[in-house]
């Protein structure tokens, strides 16, 4: 099998999905055999946003040849990552180079885990909603906005609300009586707005 590793491994970090690696090549006699390429192991140490360490899988991508770089797709926003680089001949694999540590920026947020709408009366509603499961950075806030629906369903002036991250609930109050609302929800980061979710709820008619 090859005696050494690549060195001089550096990790360019392009967006918050996708990181760039480039590598020395090895010197051709410590290859011992036929050069096939090289191979990059990565994997995720941590989320930034969720402490809690899981079960970590090792990703392998392999570049064919003397290649001396390589593209990391699919990478998880606001996370920790570690790489390492071997060389490949006909027999196996060589040594692996020094873990070398990058971190993804912060993206957009998936959608919000819920949005329900629970105790109307004539003229409010109450909202209770769950965090997104990737929110793939620092929450900065949501955003409501919510429109009345007549009844040959046409929309009536959409209203828009932001809310602080740390709130799991809001009443809607001076809503109008017997009235289908639609609301559209989804929270932010700094870098925007993730996709949103949508509900339909009703004020009741009278007490």
């Amino acid at each position: 099998v090859p005696m050494v590793a690549p060195g001089n491994v550096q990790v360019h970090v392009i967006n918050s999905t996708l990181a760039k690696v480039h590598w020395d090549p090895v010197p051709l006699k410590t290859v011992r055999g036929h050069l096939q390429g090289y191979k990059v192991y990565y994997w995720k140490v941590q989320s930034l946003s969720r402490r809690r360490r899981r079960h970590i899988e090792k990703k392998i991508l392999t570049f064919r040849g003397n290649k001396t770089f390589g593209m990391l797709p699919g990478l998880e926003p606001y996370s920790s990552y570690k790489l390492n680089v071997r060389v490949v001949n006909g027999k196996g694999e060589g040594p692996a180079s020094p873990d070398k540590v990058f971190k993804t920026p912060e993206g957009v947020p998936g959608s919000p885990s819920f949005l329900k709408i629970t105790n109307p009366t004539l003229d409010s509603l109450t909202l209770e909603w769950g965090s997104p499961t990737h929110p793939n950075g620092v929450l900065t806030s949501y955003i409501l906005k919510f429109q009345p629906i007549n009844n040959t369903h046409e929309l009536g002036p959409l209203v828009e609300i932001r809310i602080p991250a740390n709130e799991s609930s809001l009443i809607l109050k001076n809503l109008n009586y017997s009235t289908r609302y639609k609301f559209y929800f989804n929270a932010q980061t700094s870098v925007g707005s993730g996709s949103q979710i949508t509900e339909e709820a009703v004020t009741i008619m009278d007490e």
